[in-house]
């Protein structure tokens, strides 16, 4: 058992943060489709869902449309989404292609150096972060978030 913690451990550089809910967001600058970089702090005074993705992943693509509702129907109150796409290398045209397919309107990011995966410790997508008006990280989920998930639902309106 302690030669299995001491290898997982091994595997986190010794400086990173790890995040974690009543910890501040991770300053985690990307770049938008046009080339202009955002970052967490520039957001703050917003309610952000940081959302991890990628164009490949099967679970990503289903709840984009419910993260696109919610974008829809929360952000005139201050509720931001900024979705970082992880795909690597050269792949703005098939990220373009995926906003114009599921008619995204939030925030769209891309890092193809995948720096998320390390920053936010992500074991895989999609992982989301809830980050409130001060940079707080207020809610977790590793995995697609269900439509109507009352956890999440409840906490999106408690920090609204």
């Amino acid at each position: 058992m302690c030669a299995s913690l001491l290898v997982v451990s091994a595997c986190i550089p010794a400086d990173s943060q790890i995040p974690r809910v009543g910890g501040m967001a991770i300053e985690y600058p990307a770049v938008t489709l046009a080339g202009d970089t955002v970052t967490l702090a520039s957001l703050r005074g917003e309610v952000v869902l940081l959302n991890l993705w990628a164009t490949w992943c099967v679970p990503c693509r289903t709840e984009t449309p419910y993260l696109q509702d919610l974008y829809e129907e929360y952000g005139p109150r201050g509720f931001q989404i900024v979705g970082i796409s992880l795909d690597t290398g050269d792949a703005s045209n098939q990220v373009e292609a995926f906003v114009e397919e599921y008619g995204v309107t939030y925030t769209i990011l891309h890092d193809p150096q995948m720096r998320g995966m390390e920053l936010y410790q992500v074991p895989g997508l999609p992982a989301t972060f809830m980050i409130d008006r001060e940079g707080v990280i207020r809610w977790i989920r590793y995995g697609p978030i269900q439509e109507g998930d009352p956890d999440f639902l409840g906490a999106l309106e408690e920090l609204l």
